[in-house]
């Protein structure tokens, strides 16, 4: 009798575990916000994110909080699989526990395939399958060297070449779907290199641009005005200097044409989703690890804290997310998976420090950060509320003010205007309670400061700076 209670015990637990929603997890590298047609670009064809846009809740502030070193995706992913924030955790993960590790624990299946850019340890903490895992960097998608998780949890190193990477990430996603069959919840983790340079695209899609450039963003600029403390720097020298409409028109093409190409792999998962008759058991969400230049600010990379940088695409969708709606709700990615957390009745790591969005979500509440506080090594930090934005670069005694309801592009700084000393003096007292409460000692201002002014003529660019290899 015993036995037979144990068993139906079991068997009780293992049934409500196979209740609890699926979760996939969509990450793209390197993506701006402004790069879906059904959030309002005409120059931009992306049938599958539009779906997801009209199908769940899009959070259009949502932000990477930094970084202290120039690969941003690094820190922003460890934020995320932790979901501690950006002076509380490790780049490795090194004894710190992941959100995939959690739901492991609570009966989830936890797979993952594409980018890992946090140690080989962390992986196999996280993820109990795991196939063509790309651990980082840079390198031709057509030969990237990836790794699998065995049957023993060790990785096995092999060597993609021929396919494209985002296609044979998404093969890996597909094979893990036609798999599933509602034995028990899964999280199935896609971290696409893509649009991340070097960015190729297969050539059918890159062949639609020509002619179409998109036009360079509105805040374009040739030259950033003033040494933001990283202007040499790997991805600003992918483009020379002054930077030409041309030359940030071709760049974005590359770029949209490689997110249209991801999008139709996108479509390729959502159909094996589909057809596993898990779909509406799922809660999918479609983020990035942050945003990128390209142009705008002179600029080009993401070692920078204004919006297009900083800035992430993030869009939920599954079992009571209200559908077409969109939310200004201020938010960090790694309140990501503490929402999932939330929503999946699963606790979160030790650590985890990321605030629930479940109350935006199911329209219980309008708000969800008052402000957001950013930073960038020791070059730059910045902070913004509902309205307005401060960013200051300590080595050179810089502030910047923007009025982000009139000028949403950053493009009229408002720091030196006397009419506006109020709100210089109060966002400024923001940023220090925010970098105290953040653990951020950086001061913001330096007793002798590097000069403002930045001689581009004596830059010699890196040939091997576009990462193609």
């Amino acid at each position: 009798m015993k036995s037979i209670l144990i068993t139906l015990l079991a068997f009780t637990s293992l049934l409500q575990a196979a209740q609890r929603p699926n979760i996939l997890f969509l990450f793209s590298d390197d993506q701006r916000a402004d790069t879906f047609s059904a959030l309002g670009n005409a120059h931009i064809h992306t049938p599958t994110l539009d779906r997801l846009v009209h199908g769940g809740t899009t959070f259009t502030r949502a932000y990477c909080m930094g970084s202290q070193q120039p690969a941003v995706c690094m820190p922003s992913r460890a934020m995320l699989m932790s979901g501690r924030a950006l002076f509380h955790m490790d780049q490795t993960l090194k004894g710190q526990g992941t959100w995939p590790e959690t739901l492991g624990k609570a009966g989830y299946t936890t797979f993952m395939t594409g980018k890992w850019h946090n140690g080989p340890e962390s992986v196999l903490r996280s993820f109990q399958e795991g196939r063509n895992v790309f651990m980082g960097g840079m390198g031709n998608p057509y030969k990237l060297p990836v790794q699998d998780i065995s049957a023993d949890h060790k990785l096995v190193n092999k060597h993609l070449s021929g396919e494209h990477s985002v296609k044979l990430f998404a093969d890996a996603a597909v094979d893990f779907m036609q798999k599933q069959k509602g034995a028990s919840p899964f999280l199935c983790y896609v971290a696409f290199n893509c649009p991340h340079d070097p960015r190729i695209a297969p050539k059918s899609y890159r062949d639609k641009f020509i002619g179409h450039e998109p036009p360079a963003p509105p805040n374009f600029l040739p030259q950033h005005p003033f040494n933001n403390g990283e202007m040499v720097i790997r991805d600003e020298e992918l483009a020379p200097w002054p930077r030409t409409p041309e030359i940030v028109r071709q760049n974005l093409a590359d770029y949209y044409s490689y997110i249209e190409f991801m999008d139709d792999q996108i479509a390729r998962i959502l159909e094996a989703l589909k057809a596993s008759g898990q779909l509406d058991n799922t809660f999918i969400v479609f983020s990035s690890d942050h945003g990128l230049a390209i142009g705008s600010h002179g600029l080009f990379g993401k070692q920078n804290l204004y919006d297009h940088s900083m800035h992430a695409p993030l869009i939920i969708a599954g079992p009571g997310v209200p559908k077409g709606r969109t939310s200004d709700a201020m938010c960090y990615l790694f309140d990501i998976f503490p929402t999932l957390g939330e929503l999946v009745n699963v606790k979160g790591p030790e650590g985890s420090e990321g605030q629930s969005l479940v109350p935006v979500i199911m329209g219980r509440s309008t708000t969800h950060r008052p402000a957001i506080f950013t930073a960038y090594r020791a070059v730059q930090r910045a902070v913004r509320d509902d309205r307005w934005k401060l960013i200051v670069y300590p080595q050179i005694n810089k502030t910047q003010l923007f009025d982000l309801l009139a000028d949403p592009i950053e493009m009229h700084d408002l720091a030196a205007d006397p009419a506006h000393a109020a709100e210089l003096k109060r966002m400024t007292v923001l940023l220090k309670d925010m970098q105290g409460n953040a653990g951020d000692t950086q001061e913001l201002s330096t007793s002798n400061p590097q000069p403002a002014d930045f001689d581009f003529s004596v830059v010699k660019r890196d040939p091997k700076a576009t990462g193609i290899e």
